[in-house]
């Protein structure tokens, strides 16, 4: 909200002069009506590990979170490069693997990943697009730059929460909202809808697309039912699917209806019992011979994991290099890999100082923040580290930006992330925003959800 100097950002007076006149009572009043209107809509997320319950009302916070036209251009641009590399970078590691022969990335770096499927070698996916909805993690450091943290391309979820924080702070400040010249993002689910429809096999002009979900306990079951309603297609189960013949189909009251695309929140490991975990009861079986032979689009494409592996996300800048010829127009942050001895002693020597992270890991889990670090967890992932340097990466802790939050009754500034989600079918869209993740724990840098986090509006400025 404030430049270094102290002063409020341009872009950023009119809310500050808002907040200056509103009186607290008036504040307070808008923020319960804000929470009533979560309660009453039953927008839950599940923490798991704890004990107060299965689901919470997700968090909220009152204040938007404000991105100018010229940062979100290259926000917008530097996305689209990067999804576009990494859907070159996944097509061709799963058919010649150039850039592993011309040794851009260490061959065994990509083997040895626990997210890389070799049943997908070789095989065609609609129009090569492994990776269809993304979310990407950035930051926004002290000298204004938006950095990648990480790409989420598996299930990346979280969207349907940007979407009713838009809805919710529509009512809670409409006056502003509309005097800022806010861009929309209210057309998200259409683009999600039409983007799945361009990837489904060739002679379904009709395509019959559902939302696979693991079901009611899964912690974005809120997201899954949402996507499902707002775009009118079916939210399944792996028990309403069966597989004949190689062809998918719905269990409906009417009997079979064939499945053309599937939108799968479900992890690879969980959607085919024949051919990954055999125990699973989450997926169909068949599910992949079908996918195989062309009869049904599965999003993301089995594999896409390979991707977002921490310790290959070093490695994007050289994609992106590899396939466009290109400068990355986003920046990644510097990331130490443990297999290398060099970068590993240098981690062991400073992990107070430093975040390390377990490469295939998300939601904030397998993380230890130095800064915030006892002795006894810094030996623990010393420990963890010597044992298997593969699974480790280590970056250094960032001093990214805060924004206001209203806490209790006053303003309080808290750590925020951005996470703005990427569309890829026939073309790239990307809607204007995105989920601004709160630290809502004073001084903490752990913005998921997972672990607790909250939630702001993000308003990109015309």
């Amino acid at each position: 909200m404030r430049e270094p100097s102290g002063d409020v950002r341009l872009h950023y007076c009119a809310l500050a002069e808002t907040l200056a006149r509103l009186p607290q009572e008036e504040l307070q009043r808008r923020k319960q009506s804000a929470e009533l209107s979560f309660l009453t809509q039953g927008i839950t997320f599940t923490v798991y590990g704890r004990d107060e319950g299965t689901e919470k009302i997700f968090p909220y916070d009152l204040l938007p979170r404000l991105v100018t036209s010229q940062e979100w251009d290259r926000i917008e641009r530097g996305l689209t490069q990067r999804i576009t590399a990494l859907n070159l970078f996944l097509r061709d590691v799963y058919s010649e693997a150039k850039i592993l022969n011309d040794h851009v990335i260490p061959r065994e770096l990509v083997y040895s990943c626990k997210h890389y499927r070799r049943q997908m070698r070789g095989l065609q996916v609609p129009r090569n697009v492994y990776i269809s909805v993304v979310g990407s993690d950035l930051l926004r450091l002290n000298t204004g730059e938006f950095v990648v943290l990480e790409d989420n391309l598996r299930v990346p979820s979280g969207v349907s929460y940007m979407l009713t924080n838009r809805r919710v702070m529509k009512r809670t400040f409409p006056e502003l909202f509309h005097s800022y010249g806010v861009r929309p993002i209210e057309h998200y689910p259409q683009l999600l809808l039409a983007t799945l429809r361009s990837l489904a096999p060739e002679g379904r002009p009709e395509p019959n697309i559902v939302l696979l979900t693991p079901g009611v306990f899964n912690s974005a079951y809120f997201e899954h039912t949402y996507l499902a309603r707002q775009m009118g297609i079916d939210l399944v189960e792996g028990r309403d699917l069966v597989a004949h013949d190689n062809i998918v189909y719905m269990r409906t009251t009417d009997g079979l209806k064939r499945v053309d695309v599937i939108y799968r929140r479900v992890d690879d490991d969980f959607s085919d019992p024949l051919i990954f975990r055999g125990d699973s009861i989450l997926g169909c079986t068949g599910l992949f011979n079908a996918y195989r032979a062309g009869n049904v689009t599965v999003t993301n494409a089995f594999g896409t994991g390979l991707a977002d592996d921490k310790a290959l996300y070093a490695y994007v800048p050289d994609i992106i290099h590899y396939y466009l010829g290109e400068d990355p127009i986003i920046n990644n942050v510097k990331t130490f890999l443990m297999t290398e001895e060099k970068e590993r002693k240098h981690v062991l020597a400073n992990l107070d100082k430093l975040v390390v992270k377990a490469v295939g890991e998300s939601g904030g889990y397998g993380m230890l923040i130095g800064p915030h670090s006892t002795a006894h967890q810094r030996e623990e992932f010393a420990a963890r580290i010597e044992a298997n340097p593969r699974n480790y990466i280590a970056q250094p802790t960032l001093d990214f930006s805060r924004a206001p939050c209203l806490i209790g009754d006053r303003l309080e500034p808290r750590h925020v992330d951005l996470r703005p989600y990427i569309l890829c079918g026939d073309k790239i869209n990307i809607v204007p925003g995105g989920l601004t993740r709160v630290a809502l724990e004073k001084g903490s840098l752990v913005v998921n959800s997972s672990q607790g986090g909250g939630s702001k509006d993000t308003w990109v400025l015309e």
